[in-house]
């Protein structure tokens, strides 16, 4: 019986499943307006706030761009034709200003067409260099700053598969690149290819809970595919385009010059590779070498890693976080697990930390040893550095004031919390270039100055603090008591005089950088000068609601009105509800609220904001906090948890009159969408819902998924019952599913979607499937991110504000 049910069921769906004859299409003009917007550049500032380049790029991309040929290795998606990641967003114009003036320059002699990336600053910062992606590849260029000209340093030959090809040598104008050997061959026809014996894996017993990876090798032919692609050769190459063989051919990870210049650590991928985790689990040899190329010791060979520990802080034995010291000329540092890489181990210090001076040939001399996993450290003086780390199953993190001139003193713990509570937050360090022009902890007279973002019950007031590190007390010099912009604190220009740099918008204003004097507490110089290009929205009603969940825990949520609505008239619309669940340990912090209302108005192809311009209200990142306190996990109680998240905020913004009930949508990205579909499933507070690029049955993510580190076999009925896909026999309520056609994200395949609407159809669920052709995670081409908002708007006004209720 139970077989001929599942046949009808089967049956039922394939006689249902109807394609669609759809060309793309676009949203309504009051919506299209917005999406159809040009992006202010990104800018990108020298050490001493002296120079600003200005990176403009397309606010999109193009279907035809992303239609380029691609091919999916270890984790890489490369364009096989020109050499460089099929991801890269392009810059395509940059400008230059100094710091004061106002307007900037155009950069003369750019390459036509110009599709520019992987930029650096040269040691000195009078030049940059960068990549610019040509029909045929990827040639070098720079632009000289007192010039303001780009040149041309290389043929089409760069090869970007790996990621950034460029390291400036640190005494002379030369730079050292990774080039595709002149005698490359050709690439393996995977279809074509005859195979020479079947694929065969094979597990030793060791255990290997891996989670979902995307694009690993399959056989043989991919192997070689990713050898041909990913080898390089070192090349030096002057301002003159003079070029020189520096180093023979291999797969090139990683090349990092010591401070002083004199030495160059050099990371090599080896074989053998894997078919179930992606290129950074691969083996890895690290080398130490002269600024000649000469090699001094091999310093580290880490092997492949298929087999780790449970949990996410697992890590691999040996040495890891290998780097160099950022105040000596030539010291490396790296850390080693000492409970095995394994969290479950009991033990009073997880890892210990090294340092080696150069040449490299002695013992390594202990730094100290961390009680949670080790994070890094912030060199500053002979006399002090701040070492961190972090243990995610609690949410803690620790900071350690260390004597870098004395390494027998033990560490002094100075901040021990939780790193969730926004509330408690004591600012990032103030960091300065440094004469070997790495970035150190900017200390004046035992002082160093903290830079925080505010956020408090009352709201969010950005502050500069100066610590002192002799008597551990902190001065206030600065907070921020703006109620009607928000304020970001980026750096500090100048402590003495009092200036530092800020970032200043508003909800209807542009951000843009101003110079602030504390001390003067004169108005703010304005540096720069981007213009808003929402206009249209810019009066729109915006302002973050607090509210409670029936157990008492505080959420909140940004709420936005329709354009022209009339508050007093109060009259009831249907409303949008968008949000993304986050796991705490504990409510204090899961309580707490980031938002706020002075933020910038920015709608983006993701955002639900469009609808204020359709008669919608929209409640967007309404809190969505998931919390499982002690010895309980968050997703123990994750659908009852969700249900009471979403009940809460409707009945917020129904008790302040705005919305009718009946005619709420909510919806969701990624784990988003997951919890979209768990909405749908367990509730009846919705009119319909929208599930973008979600992951439906988590039995197809066997080893963890988000924030959960128990396998499936451990805890089958929170994988279960978690899984949409389990319950599609009791959806009933409209939902729309989009996905990306080549999803890159780990675990959210596009079958997720197509098997899940599969199950809803089966079950005669309203549902719609949009499979949005050579898309990943994100969307990224105009024709695609136009017809989401349209299949979007379509959906909205169909079933939520033209519902019709059923008696």
């Amino acid at each position: 019986m139970k077989k001929l049910t599942s046949i009808i069921l089967i049956a039922l769906a394939a006689i249902g499943f109807a394609q669609e004859d759809i060309n793309y299409q676009i949203p309504p003009p009051e919506i299209l307006e917005l999406v159809d917007f040009q992006r202010a550049p990104t800018i990108s500032m020298d050490s001493k706030k002296e120079q600003i380049v200005f990176m403009y790029r397309n606010t999109y991309k193009t279907l035809a761009e992303i239609s380029e040929d691609e091919m999916r290795l270890a984790g890489l998606r490369i364009n096989p034709k020109t050499n460089i990641s099929s991801t890269v967003t392009y810059v395509n114009n940059i400008q230059y200003k100094r710091f004061k003036d106002k307007n900037p320059v155009q950069i003369k002699g750019l390459p036509e067409n110009p599709r520019l990336a992987n930029f650096a600053w040269s040691p000195d910062e009078t030049k940059i260099a960068f990549t610019h992606t040509a029909q045929n590849g990827v040639e070098l260029w720079f632009v000289d700053f007192k010039t303001l000209t780009a040149k041309k340093l290389t043929d089409a030959r760069v090869n970007a598969n790996l990621g950034n090809p460029i390291t400036w040598f640190k005494n002379e104008n030369s730079i050292l690149v990774r080039m595709l050997p002149k005698d490359k061959k050709e690439l393996v026809d995977t279809k074509t290819a005859l195979p020479t014996g079947p694929i065969v894996t094979v597990s030793d017993g060791s255990l290997a809970q891996n989670r979902t990876y995307q694009d690993l090798l399959k056989n043989r032919a991919d192997e070689e595919n990713f050898d041909i692609l990913t080898t390089s050769e070192l090349y030096k190459i002057d301002l003159n385009g003079n070029s020189k063989l520096w180093k023979e051919r291999a797969i090139y990870n990683g090349e990092i010059f010591s401070p002083d210049g004199n030495y160059i650590m050099i990371s090599t991928i080896e074989r053998p590779y894997s078919y179930i985790v992606p290129l950074g689990r691969f083996p890895l040899v690290t080398n130490i070498y002269d600024q000649n190329g000469k090699l001094i010791t091999e310093f580290n060979q880490k092997p492949l890693i298929e087999d780790m520990p449970k949990g996410f802080m697992a890590v691999q034995t040996g040495k890891r976080s290998i780097s160099w010291r950022a105040d000596k000329p030539a010291t490396l540092i790296f850390a080693e697990a000492l409970d095995g890489g394994d969290p479950a181990n009991e033990v009073e210090f997880r890892d210990e930390v090294f340092q080696i001076e150069a040449p490299f040939n002695g013992k390594p001399e202990s730094i100290a040893k961390t009680i949670g996993r080790y994070s890094g450290i912030t060199w500053g003086n002979e006399n002090y550095a701040l070492m961190h780390d972090y243990w995610w199953n609690t949410r803690n993190t620790k900071t350690y004031l260390i004597n870098p001139s004395d390494f027998s003193q033990k560490p002094k713990i100075i901040e021990d919390r939780n790193y969730q509570d926004q509330y408690s937050d004591p600012g990032t360090p103030e960091t300065k270039r440094n004469e070997y022009g790495r970035y150190v902890l900017d200390i004046q007279d035992d002082n160093i100055f903290l830079l925080g973002e505010g956020f408090t019950e009352k709201g969010q007031f950005p502050f500069v603090d100066e610590l002192n590190l002799k008597t551990l007390k902190a001065n206030r010099l600065y907070q921020s008591n703006l109620t009607n912009k928000k304020e970001d604190i980026s750096s500090i220009l100048d402590i003495k005089k009092g200036e530092i740099l800020v970032r200043m918008e508003s909800k209807n204003e542009y951000p843009n950088y101003y110079v602030r004097n504390i001390k003067k507490k004169t108005a703010p110089v304005q540096i720069t000068y981007f213009e808003n290009p929402f206009k249209k929205i810019e009066n729109v009603h915006k302002e973050v609601i607090k509210y409670k969940r029936e157990d008492g825990l505080e959420l909140s949520g940004t709420l936005y009105l329709p354009v022209g609505y009339d508050i007093k008239k109060k009259e009831k619309l249907p409303m949008i509800m968008w949000a993304y669940p986050a796991e705490y340990k504990d409510k204090s912090s899961a309580g707490q609220t980031t938002s706020n209302p002075n933020e910038f108005t920015f709608p983006y192809y993701g955002s639900p904001i469009y609808w204020v311009t359709r008669g919608y209200v929209v409640l967007d990142d309404a809190a969505f906090p998931i919390v499982g306190e002690g010895d309980e996990e968050p997703n123990d109680t994750f659908v009852e948890q969700l249900v009471a998240n979403a009940k809460a905020a409707i009945d917020a913004v129904d008790k302040l009159g705005y919305i009718d009930r009946n005619r709420v949508a909510v919806g969701g990205h990624s784990y988003g969408a997951f919890m979209t579909a768990n909405l749908l499933s367990h509730s009846d507070l919705f009119a319909a819902g929208i599930a973008r690029s979600g992951a439906y049955n988590r039995t197809l993510t066997p080893f963890g998924f988000q924030s959960e580190e128990r396998n499936y076999w451990e805890a089958p009925d929170i994988y279960n019952t978690m899984s949409p896909f389990m319950h599609a026999d009791k959806m009933k309520t409209p939902l729309l599913l989009i996905h990306g056609n080549d999803d890159n994200n780990s675990g959210t395949y596009t079958m997720q979607s197509e098997r899940y609407f599969n199950a809803l159809k089966g079950f005669g669920a309203p549902t719609r499937l949009v499979i949005l052709p050579k898309e990943s995670h994100g969307y990224a081409a105009k024709e695609s991110i136009l017809h989401v908002i349209w299949e979007q708007d379509q959906w909205l006004e169909k079933y939520v504000k033209n519902r019709k209720i059923e008696n």
